[in-house]
């Protein structure tokens, strides 16, 4: 599990077995989010738990880490591929 960042309590994460489309996962003691990348902007795809105030920071974390988020799911991603197929190649 892919730690893109920590703030104030929540991890920003994605699975290492993910899937299309890129998205973010965001985990606190409150609750947790998911965030899909829309091809311009990140758009909340699914909200459990986290109180208004607390979701505003992590909607505006991710809008200013968008960038990094990307380059992180594809670095990843890439790197995972290529391993696979090492693997097939056996």
């Amino acid at each position: 599990m892919p730690e893109v960042f920590r703030l104030f309590g929540y991890s920003f994460f994605f699975y290492s077995k993910e899937h299309e489309p890129l998205h973010i996962h965001v985990e606190g003691n409150d609750g947790m989010a998911k965030f899909d990348w829309n091809g311009s902007s990140f758009v909340v795809s699914e909200r459990q738990n986290i109180k208004a105030g607390n979701f505003r920071k992590i909607k505006n974390a991710i809008d200013e880490n968008a960038q990094l988020i990307i380059k992180f799911w594809n670095r990843h991603f890439a790197q995972n591929s290529n391993d696979e197929d090492k693997e097939d190649m056996v």
